[in-house]
């Protein structure tokens, strides 16, 4: 089989003046709607990818990847023999010991929920993403720095005085006055999302004293170089672990954003390949119908000497140059969307005067995007091929017309 030959005349045919203005349209509007599904399905897949990566770069920056938590009100310590184990694991990039509490601010008759965590300078120094610099808290040891909605909200500014309030706990679990302590507000923070309406970072050594925590921390902080093994991790150390712990990691506290973008990364992929299949029936339609406005040129071409793998490869090469144009078009256009999303949502903010991602809900304020090759190549292949397949049955209705009763 002549496979140029068979383009030559899928060309002809794509082409003839006397095809009807309708099989035009029809085949028209299946190359645009395989256009637009490789277009939207390229941007959306992109913005998916740029939320898994701002989630990795942003909130896994400052979250515990993996952390032991202490099971004892003494707390918790890091001992020699965990110490030179991490130091040998590639997996763990470095450990911190910390101390967590929750207690209530009070700034005259306001009050604020607050989830405090005492760091010391090698915590703030490998941490850069909380933006509180290393020897903070050297000249105030009772300084906070606290996340830009608790300051609206107790309507705060650096260099006040703010009271803090911490559970009291009890052998007989029965109540007890709160253990009050003062605190200086030395800066804000902003760590995006609805961190910014509880987070307060202070001294470990004030708030564990606070506590009455005699081993020096609450918990203890596995910094990973991949956070998505760090489940399996924080068990195979807890395990070996010779203090009594709960064992924690961060697709407890916060996986279900990443689930989120999965799913929604999966419906999105299967909802426009349904679109794209939706296009590939008008395909099938404008074959079918030229199948049958041209039955006197396939049946001379079959007198001519034509085989019927011949004809069936015209209408294979007809609808898939369709999928080409459209696939192409479509994947050209979403690839652009994608690299310049941030420049499009911005014009769109400033024309009607709104954010899509508020800020202090989301743990990011802007769209992403994060276009990556093999999204663009499967989308394309994926259209294509889908062309290839609407083009089957009207490709053998073509090949079984018999020339003697098609020209009589």
């Amino acid at each position: 089989m002549n496979f140029s030959l068979a383009w030559i005349f899928a060309n002809k045919f794509r082409q003839s003046k006397q095809q009807s203005g309708f099989i035009s349209f029809v085949s028209a509007s299946s190359t645009a709607g395989i256009g637009l599904g490789c277009f939207v399905l390229i941007l959306l897949l992109s913005v998916m990818n740029g939320f898994e990566k701002e989630l990795r770069n942003t909130l896994l920056s400052y979250i515990p990847h993996a952390e032991f938590i202490a099971a004892s009100p003494d707390g918790v310590y890091l001992d020699d023999e965990t110490k030179l184990k991490a130091a040998a694991d590639p997996r763990v990039i470095n450990l911190y010991a910390y101390t967590k509490a929750s207690g209530l601010l009070q700034n005259g008759s306001k009050m604020k929920s607050v989830e405090l965590q005492g760091v010391d300078d090698n915590y703030l120094k490998n941490k850069p993403a909380i933006k509180v610099p290393a020897g903070a808290f050297n000249k105030n040891e009772n300084g906070v720095f606290l996340g830009k909605g608790v300051i609206e909200k107790l309507g705060l500014s650096v260099g006040d005085k703010v009271q803090l309030l911490l559970p009291a706990a009890t052998q007989d679990l029965s109540f007890a006055a709160p253990k009050v302590v003062w605190l200086t507000v030395l800066g804000v923070i902003s760590l995006g999302g609805e961190a910014d309406d509880f987070v307060g970072i202070m001294k470990k050594q004030t708030l564990s004293f606070a506590l009455d925590v005699r081993l020096g921390a609450t918990h203890i902080e596995f910094q990973l170089a991949d956070p998505f093994a760090g489940r399996q991790l924080i068990r195979e150390y807890g395990n070996a672990f010779n203090q009594a712990v709960y064992m924690s990691d961060w697709t407890l506290t916060n996986g279900h954003l990443y689930q989120d973008i999965q799913l929604v990364r999966t419906v999105v992929y299967i909802t426009l390949t349904l679109v794209i299949c939706v296009a590939c029936f008008n395909i099938v339609s404008s074959l079918v119908m030229s199948v049958k406005e041209k039955t006197s040129e396939i049946a001379m071409l079959k007198t001519m000497g034509a085989q019927d793998g011949f004809i069936r490869a015209i209408f294979v090469i007809k609808g898939m140059i369709n999928g080409i144009y459209g696939a192409s078009i479509g994947s050209f256009l979403g690839v652009l969307a994608a690299l310049y999303l941030n420049n499009i949502t911005e014009f769109i903010e400033e024309i009607f005067g709104f954010r899509l991602l508020a800020d202090g809900i989301y743990f990011i304020n802007y769209l992403p995007s994060d276009l990556r090759l093999i999204d663009v190549v499967v989308t394309y292949f994926v259209a294509v091929f889908l062309c290839v397949v609407a083009t089957i049955y009207p490709a053998s209705k073509a090949a079984n017309i018999k020339p003697a009763n098609a020209l009589q």
